[in-house]
């Protein structure tokens, strides 16, 4: 076949102004041209498009038929369009992004929703999990970065770039003893059961005798909510509504607990392309946008 996609382009125009006359305007071409292109386009696929015996340009059943086909092959030859000047500009065809899953998910949805604007042509891999495992999607090269909390140090095969910090508290179930106290110190966290993060070479703060431990954030809040003890979270983890029931955060002048930092990683040599950089940078923008 010998039809072209400006053939195409004329006869969708047609289809949807109404009239010859009408899409000539709106392509700015002739009327004669763009009749002329029609009639061509109808020789070569052998099919009436337009009933010319109206006044106006009215389809035929086979042309309501192909106009859907018409359209289809312009919207992919405007993403073959996308997609070749994406990649002429630096940017990669592909990316897989791990995420922690206790990271705050109004920084996270905020930016895979501008990555999606930005980037429409990206093919995008996600992979999320506890820390240790966006850590070793990275290792075994099932993603390009992860995003994650900082539990300890990294092999020498990664680099690294810290990206932000989100602020932590002590929180409780509702029904908790401690739930019930105004001003908490750190005696009366002694007397129960701590649930405590764990991560090689990390040791998060213990206050209690009595610890369980988990390497799971939402883990250790679904079990807080279980009335199993209480723990040091992250604020964002603390106060999502996704329990049997709600956390309580209690406050005290000795419970204080600085930010848990956040970075990205990548492996050693890796060079960034442009994409990263843009997401990198984005990131921590949203990050600093929680933190303050």
């Amino acid at each position: 076949m010998n039809w072209t996609l400006e053939q195409l382009r004329q006869f969708v125009t047609t289809a949807e102004c109404g009239s010859f006359s009408a899409a000539a305007r709106v392509l700015g071409k002739a009327q004669s041209a763009v009749s002329t292109a029609i009639s061509l386009l109808e020789a070569d696929l052998n099919i009436e498009l337009f009933d010319r015996s109206r006044r106006n340009a009215q389809l035929t059943d086979a042309g309501h038929v192909l106009l859907l086909e018409a359209r289809e092959l312009l919207r992919q030859a405007e993403a073959l369009d996308n997609r070749a000047r994406s990649l002429s500009a630096g940017n990669e065809a592909r990316l897989a992004l791990a995420l922690d899953e206790a990271l705050p998910y109004a920084a996270t949805s905020t930016l895979l929703r501008e990555i999606a604007s930005r980037f429409p042509d990206l093919q995008l891999t996600l992979l999320n999990g506890t820390a240790t495992e966006v850590a070793a999607y990275v290792e075994d090269e099932r993603a390009d970065i992860a995003f994650h909390f900082v539990r300890g140090a990294l092999p020498s095969s990664f680099d690294q770039k810290h990206v932000g910090a989100v602020p932590q508290g002590v929180f409780v179930s509702i029904d908790h003893p401690l739930a019930k106290i105004d001003s908490v110190q750190r005696k009366d966290l002694i007397k129960y059961r701590q649930l405590v993060m764990h991560a090689e070479d990390v040791h998060q703060e213990i206050f209690s005798p009595r610890i369980w431990r988990s390497d799971s954030f939402y883990s250790i809040a679904e079990m807080v909510a279980d009335d199993l003890g209480w723990a040091i979270l992250p604020v964002n983890v603390g106060t999502d509504d996704a329990y049997d029931k709600p956390l309580r955060q209690v406050h005290g002048p000795t419970l204080t607990l600085p930010r848990v930092s956040v970075r990205m990683l990548w492996r050693q040599g890796w060079r960034w392309p442009g994409t990263v950089q843009w997401v990198q940078a984005r990131y921590e923008e949203l990050l600093s946008q929680i933190q303050a």
